[in-house]
């Protein structure tokens, strides 16, 4: 058996065709703050991947890039005039900060209404109610999408996440316990790991361990989605062994190509979810 692709570019392109009809429709484009401290270079690149997907959609993507020694009274009254300005519906902070900055303090700080990230406390509290909240931080969102396609009916599924970030793992266990899958959430100190990932119908990798996942740590015919990025021999590649692996599992998101493309669609689609939330006599 060879795994069926789960082609997360393919996906995003389709996201990207809605949005530009949508915002086409709009009196005027969505506008979307990135806040950039300091010069690390992945969060160099994936700003730039942010910007160009915003220009391709025709959402108004404006870059603040702040020098690494930004005192935090500097950033936070930033954001203070980007919640107020009217013009400006989602704002982003770009993660990690600098050493010296509060990211919780600094995160809170950005108005629920424009939480296109969806870490502020009230976005993250409102889905572990189970409620509506006014956004959904990409990456589990985008899983949630890829997941849907591949497996329309999630109740019951066994599903084991390894990692348990604030940003994939914690949102997404509640996203899919909220769609009545039975989750664990595993972690560094989680030990005999491979007993719980083999017992999972869907298993997701989010730890940023370059090929943990082998075919021997999976059951047959199981779901596997890849969220990590790791360099290994001047190769990007993901926490999956991609070609142990492909001959047992049923279906599986490639890196790159997967999980990262709809990342970027997900924070689109937020950000034009928060025009009209901002707009709403349209």
């Amino acid at each position: 058996m060879t795994a069926q692709l789960i082609n997360g570019k393919e996906k995003a392109s389709e996201i990207y065709t809605a949005l530009r009809d949508k915002i086409s429709a709009l009196p005027s484009k969505p506008k979307l703050a990135i806040i950039l401290v300091g010069n690390d270079e992945a969060s160099l690149i994936y700003v730039r991947n942010k910007q160009k997907a915003a220009d391709l959609v025709g959402i108004t993507a404006e870059l603040f890039h702040l020098p690494e020694n930004t005192e935090e009274t500097e950033l936070l009254q930033l954001i203070d005039t980007l919640n107020t300005d009217s013009q400006t519906n989602g704002v982003i902070v770009q993660l990690p900060l600098p050493d010296h900055l509060n990211t919780h303090k600094i995160i809170n700080r950005i108005s629920p209404l424009k939480d296109v990230d969806g870490f502020n406390p009230y976005n993250t509290g409102m889905l572990q109610n189970n409620e509506k909240p006014y956004f959904i931080a990409a990456t589990p969102l985008g899983i949630m999408k890829l997941l849907h396609d591949v497996c329309p009916k999630l109740t019951g599924k066994n599903v084991v996440i390894i990692g348990a970030s604030l940003i994939v793992g914690r949102p997404l266990a509640t996203l899919l316990l909220n769609n009545e899958c039975t989750v664990t959430v595993t972690h560094i100190h989680t030990r005999f790991i491979e007993e719980l990932t083999r017992q999972a119908d869907i298993l997701i990798a989010a730890c940023g361990v370059a090929k943990l996942v082998k075919q021997d740590w999976i059951k047959q015919g199981a779901i596997l989605i890849d969220v990590g990025i790791n360099r290994e021999n001047g190769r990007i590649c993901g926490d999956i062994d991609f070609e142990d692996v492909k001959d047992k599992a049923s279906a599986l998101t490639p890196v790159p190509g997967g999980v990262g493309p709809m990342t970027v669609a997900m924070l689109l689609q937020n950000t034009v979810n928060a025009y009209l939330l901002q707009n709403p006599s349209l």
